[in-house]
């Protein structure tokens, strides 16, 4: 939103520095994925630690990681068959959560008295800096309502209003009470006694039968929790992909009735392999706790400063009203994510070498492109002077379709130049195929392709995705059978080209960025497996660029 593709014009320092912030909020978000399932297993498995006082805590480890690996090898099987299941495992977590703390609001009702602010201030006054460094860990009481707003992408603005005020914030709220009850009622240094582990959520359950099915249900929901940032996770590789901020990866639809469900295997691995190591390095959810309030705060004070631009610049706000409410937004943000530096040295590292390696390879794989499709225009030929120049000499034409994939629809593909020059002779039909990104998130059917006929025999075909689609070389020719285009992708021959990356002293990128982006893209999914190209009718014809 806060870089739209149709005004080029507005390519600023200011344009250019949003665009930095929101590649590095997404980059912290990634950072959270990894975080999010690890802390919220490993803190649901620990109850077993409570109701088995005795338990070597290895085990405790070793039942989490082992939830989290069947948790990612099942991914591939994609959410819609267990996800009917997810909306009722998450009312009974709630409805247990709230009925166990109003048990001990019952017990000890003096602590709602804690709702009066002059507490607060009267807490902060006698604390001064070590009161004002609680709030690194009172950021966990606030930590996944970032995923709301990603929900609401999903559902709208009224589901989420209500199940939020009808079902989550009460359910918390009467749970953080009735942890509050219990620690008035046994006593700070009872409570908090360094030789003894104590876990305040479990405590309320007592030393009972009730711990071992609460362990359970407190691991269903933590493993729900962890799938709607594993599959968010997902969902912004699919769009980094189709910005152009990310290599093509293998995106699986796993649903042929929902758009949207998506698998990621290159994703999932290293979403795996980061947890499984979170979990071991880490060995505590608690540990895990500086971690997690950096990777969380960082991503909210990013998501302020951009709504800011969004107000200003698409909604036409005044500079007083957008910034009164961003000011309210970065008053919280910045006082959570200041709480939190004194964690720097205690986990909270962890997020920002994540997100900075995030950021590297998306801000690398974009100026990347960017240098190389410069490269390629300045060896391209105008498409008119080509069509010209075939129109007075006639080649050989042969029977058949050939496609060419290109990425500038104003210029003669480099692999059709290459293809003439050496073969001398072109195809009856010849289709340009470039397929473009839009700013929405999905583009209607009947508006995907717009097809020109530049005579000559030659076709040009535009075919529009928006970032959460993934194109599909099948579904761009059935929209072109529509418009009287007949294509069939088994009968036509795909001309694909295939760059070979020099590095040299030229400037446009430093030397390990080109690295980088060389090795990117050696790895990255080639076009005939992303497109869903019939492999059997490519031809990649390669040819040496130097960056």
């Amino acid at each position: 939103l806060v870089a739209p593709k149709d005004k080029p014009g507005r390519k600023t320092w200011g344009r250019t520095t949003l665009i930095l912030l929101a590649l590095f909020g997404a980059a912290l978000l990634a950072a959270d994925g990894m975080i999010t399932p690890a802390i919220s297993v490993l803190g649901a498995v620990e109850g077993l630690g409570v109701a088995i006082p005795d338990l070597n805590p290895m085990i405790i480890t070793a039942t989490a990681v082992l939830i989290l690996a069947v948790l990612f090898l099942v991914q591939k099987h994609g959410t819609a068959g267990i996800g009917a299941v997810f909306g009722p495992v998450m009312l009974l977590w709630f409805a247990v959560i709230a009925v166990l703390g109003v048990v001990w609001i019952v017990r000890h009702p003096s602590i709602l008295a804690a709702v009066n602010p002059v507490y607060a201030v009267q807490f902060f006054g006698h604390n001064r800096l070590h009161g004002f460094l609680m709030l690194g860990a009172v950021v966990l009481c606030i930590t996944g309502t970032e995923a709301l707003y990603a929900d609401m992408g999903h559902f709208g603005r009224k589901p989420i209003r209500l199940a939020w005020y009808a079902v989550a914030f009460p359910a918390l709220l009467l749970n953080y009470f009735g942890q509050g009850a219990f620690v008035l009622s046994r006593g700070p240094i009872d409570v908090f006694d360094p030789a003894r582990p104590f876990n305040p959520f479990y405590a309320l359950a007592g030393q009972t039968w009730f711990l071992y099915p609460l362990v359970v249900i407190a691991t269903a929901a933590a493993i729900i929790a962890s799938q709607a940032l594993i599959s968010g996770a997902f969902s912004l590789a699919q769009q980094a992909v189709q910005m152009g901020y990310s290599p093509r990866l293998t995106i699986v639809h796993t649903s042929s009735e929902t758009r949207g469900q998506i698998y990621v295997p290159e994703i999932n691995k290293g979403l795996a392999v980061a947890c499984i190591a979170l979990v071991l390095g880490f060995q505590r959810s608690t540990n895990l706790a500086g971690a997690y309030g950096i990777s969380v705060m960082g991503t909210m004070t990013i998501t302020s400063l951009l709504l800011f631009a969004v107000m200003r610049r698409n909604w036409g706000w005044s500079l007083k009203r957008a910034g009164a409410l961003t000011a309210l937004f970065l008053v919280i943000d910045l006082t959570f994510f200041t709480a939190n530096f004194n964690k720097l040295w205690h986990g909270g590292w962890f997020p920002l070498v994540v997100a900075a390696g995030v950021f590297s390879i998306m801000s690398t794989w974009k100026t990347g492109r960017a240098l190389l499709a410069e490269r390629l225009r300045q060896a391209t030929l105008g498409l008119d002077k080509f069509l010209n120049a075939v129109e007075r000499e006639p080649p050989h034409r042969v029977p058949g379709t050939a496609v060419f994939m290109t990425s500038h629809p104003e210029g003669t593909p480099v692999v059709l130049m290459h293809h003439f020059k050496h073969n001398k002779v072109l195809h009856e039909r010849i289709v340009l195929l470039c397929v473009t990104t839009t700013d929405e998130p999905e583009v209607p059917a009947a508006e995907r392709v717009l097809i020109r006929d530049k005579g000559q025999g030659f076709y040009q075909v535009l075919a529009r995705y928006g970032f959460m689609e993934t194109p599909n070389v099948d579904e761009i020719f059935r929209a072109c059978s529509k418009k009287n285009l007949k294509l069939h992708a088994r009968e036509a021959s795909f001309y694909l080209g295939r760059e070979t990356l020099i590095i040299t002293p030229r400037p446009g990128l430093a030397r390990w960025r080109k690295s980088l982006f060389a090795f990117l893209s050696r790895n990255a999914r080639t076009a005939t497996a992303y497109f869903d190209i019939p492999p059997n009718r490519v031809v990649e014809l390669g040819t040496q660029i130097e960056l």
